[in-house]
């Protein structure tokens, strides 16, 4: 009897097949392999005569690279080095494998990114390639004699053409009428030109935006202030916006569907989060998803518990929440996207003390705590380990003054806080924050919000 076209199609999509690569067999689940990797879906939609065998031989693709695939898609995160880059990174360009690529650019370190780089140019892993390059020119400094030595001309003068990453700051202002104009000329976004050290102005905010209590992040390098309070009411700002710097033109965005001020935003593929805030004084737990394809504002997964701008970041792409629980408890939640959930890391308990800013590097997240006796001026920061699931404790105290090390951002190895006396560049390593330099401090007072942009070659000379 035959069959018809869709029991066809089914059959022939279901069930397992083995994957023969270097005399090593792999039994794999044949639908999850179509829906991971464009090559196995662009071959079961040619109807090959490969589509209906049992096994199928790949030659040009060495066993461990798929094998490090698989463990990948099984939603696993192998810390790779070495040969095992080069092979995955052979594996996820050959086999079109979107969440290997997705794992590779979220592993990028000041340890193999000329590795990766290198390897991503030579197998066409335009992803990676470009994230390595950007890693790599944020960092040239420490890695231009290395680059140097070991790259071909060609990936040099691509890495060398690139715009590194640069510290900006914005303070914390109201909306603003035409007419007010001593307020308007503050209210700017300025860069700090690390070159000659001095704050020069990158844009004028929109005379309609408010960035006290709102929400501030940078997504695929363009701006977003959500939401924000005007008047000594609390008055909530319900207009959104969004900063290209290749236009330099601001755009409205969608509005949050729950109105919030003093809440978090963060960005991270493709979607911003507000996470918590307040409404009316009280404190939520709410989140919502902002999709920049759609345009439009979801709601995600509550918080576990209400909190006010609730310290949050990024570590390998992934989203990380501080909460406070009664007797001097921080917990650390991660937000799981495919599951739309909130699971909690780990629990960190300290006499009369807790998380206040959190800080994603490579695998490892530096809670910042207040000292005993709730003293702000003198920070503890202690490293919780994704990998292995330890803390450990940096030595020493770290100066927060003016709340400089609640303003914390990094770029590679570096950390940067600032007040309006100083900016201060941290190297990290696992076990210390170790100052490295200091440059000129943010002339404006007050609250700040701090992030990283690429900038054109083309800038604005305005001091700020």
């Amino acid at each position: 009897m035959l069959l018809c076209e869709s029991e066809s199609e089914d059959q022939t999509v279901s069930g397992n097949l083995t994957i023969v690569i270097e005399d090593v067999h792999f039994c794999v689940d044949k639908k999850e392999l179509i829906q991971n990797c464009d090559y196995f879906q662009a071959l079961y939609r040619s109807g090959m005569k490969e589509c209906w065998q049992e096994e199928i031989q790949l030659q040009c693709l060495q066993a461990r690279g798929f094998l490090i695939a698989l463990t990948v898609l099984r939603g696993e995160r192998p810390i790779l080095d070495g040969d095992d880059i080069v092979k995955a990174v052979e594996c996820a360009a050959f086999l079109q494998v979107a969440l290997l690529t997705k794992h590779l650019v979220n592993s990028v370190t000041s340890d193999n990114c000329l590795l990766m780089c290198h390897s991503a140019a030579i197998f066409g892993l335009t992803e990676l390639y470009h994230a390595a390059a950007v890693f790599i020119r944020n960092m040239y400094t420490d890695l231009q004699e290395e680059v140097r030595e070991t790259f071909p001309s060609e990936l040099i003068a691509h890495v060398e053409s690139l715009s590194p990453s640069v510290f900006v700051a914005v303070g914390a202002h109201v909306t603003c009428s035409s007419n007010e104009t001593v307020h308007s000329a503050s209210r700017t976004v300025c860069y700090l030109d690390e070159t000659v050290n001095q704050w020069k102005v990158l844009t004028d905010l929109p005379l309609k935006a408010s960035s006290s209590m709102a929400g501030v992040a940078v997504l695929d390098n363009n701006l977003y202030i959500v939401g924000g309070v005007q008047g000594p009411h609390k008055q909530i700002v319900d207009s959104c916006f969004c900063y290209s710097v290749n236009s330099n033109h601001w755009t409205n965005i969608s509005r949050l569907s729950q109105p919030r001020y003093n809440f978090s935003l963060i960005g991270v593929e493709g979607h911003l989060y507000a996470i918590g805030g307040e409404y009316e004084r009280i404190v939520m737990s709410s989140v919502e998803m902002y999709d920049v394809t759609s345009a439009r504002w979801e709601f995600a997964a509550n918080l576990p518990q209400p909190a006010a701008r609730p310290a949050c970041t990024t570590a390998m792409n992934r989203i990380f929440v501080c909460l406070w629980k009664p007797m001097e408890t921080t917990e650390i939640y991660e937000y799981i996207p495919r599951k739309d959930e909130w699971q909690l890391v780990s629990t960190l308990i300290k006499q009369q003390s807790y998380g206040h800013f959190l800080v994603g590097h490579r695998d490892c997240l530096y809670v910042i705590r207040n000292g005993p006796s709730d003293d702000f001026l003198r920070c503890l920061i202690e490293c919780y380990n994704l990998t292995t699931g330890q803390w450990s404790s940096l030595p020493g105290h770290f100066t927060n003054s003016k709340g400089s090390l609640f303003t914390a951002v990094v770029r590679g190895d570096s950390v940067f806080t600032l007040n309006r006396s100083t900016t201060l560049e941290y190297i990290i390593d696992r076990k210390s924050w170790k100052p490295r330099r200091q440059l000129r401090g943010f002339p404006r007072s007050g609250s700040l919000w701090t992030f990283l942009l690429q900038l054109p070659a083309e800038l604005p000379l305005c001091s700020c």
